[in-house]
Formats: C-alpha cells, structure tokens, sequence
C-alpha cells in the first residue's frame, strides 16, 4: 500500500455540504465545502467593531432564513485582522476576520473566518480550504452525514 493511500484511509471525508458548529458562538448550521476559496466566511449582519480590554472586537448578528439552516444569533469575537478579500464574483471587500472553534464530521479545531454577508447565499457558512487542509478529504458527490438534524 502507497503512503498516499494509508493518508487517505485515516483522513475523514467532508461532502460538498456539511453540517457545523461553532460552539463559541452558539451556531449549528449547514456549510458549503469550497476548496477553491482559501478562507472560510460567516454571514453576518450588523457588524459593529468594538473594542475589550484593548483589543480589537467585533458584535454580529448571524441572521439566516434559507432551505439550509434558520439562525438568529448575536454573537461577539475578537477580531485577528481585516483583509481586503475576493468573492467568487472578483468583488473584493475589507472583512473582520476572526478564530473561532469549528466542529465537523467529528473533528473540533480553530480556524480563521472573515464575515460577510451572504444573505444571497444558499448557506450562511463557506468552509475554505485552509480550514480543511490536511485534516479531511472532499468527496464533491456527496452531502455530510446528519443533514436532517439541522
């Protein structure tokens, strides 16, 4: 057996659609796998930045009526930067990027994600390559287990 196949049986596989959490901000929802984005993004509205004990914060609301997840949440973090970033359209925008504790098909790990609003969107999460890298394989032609528990 090659070593590329003994990685590819011990890595869990994530479908096009899964579902997360983000236990630090009191989210559970429905999140598109797109290895072609480098960061992943949150819908958020209202984005208020603040400032706690000298560092750079963030209030949000995560407000999201679609097919795929129902959230209505407020939600705070601290913010790691702000990066100019390009949407899948080429628009770019100035985004709060914050570290938040993602949980998926039973793996739990920090990563970054920027906020934007993606009321438009089908999904309110977009999980970026940089999140996943090295930790799960993608399988485009499936969905994530425990869809319906949504």
């Amino acid at each position: 057996m090659t070593t590329s196949m003994m990685v590819m049986m011990t890595k869990p596989t994530l479908g096009y659609i899964e579902p997360v959490a983000l236990p630090g901000l009191g989210i559970e929802c429905a999140a598109k796998v797109d290895t072609g984005a480098c960061t992943s993004s949150l819908h958020a509205e209202k984005i208020e930045p603040f400032e706690r004990d000298g560092e750079a914060w963030v209030r949000f609301h995560v407000l999201f009526k679609g097919p795929s997840s129902h959230i209505d949440q407020l939600c705070e973090a601290r913010v790691i930067d702000r990066r100019v970033i390009a949407s899948s359209n080429g628009q770019r925008s100035h985004r709060y990027i914050i570290d938040a504790q993602i949980t998926a098909a039973g793996q739990t790990w920090q990563a970054e994600i920027s906020l934007s609003h993606r009321g438009s969107m089908k999904y309110p999460m977009l999980l970026g390559r940089k999140a996943i890298a090295g930790r799960f394989l993608v399988d485009v032609a499936r969905t994530g287990k425990n869809m319906d528990s949504l």
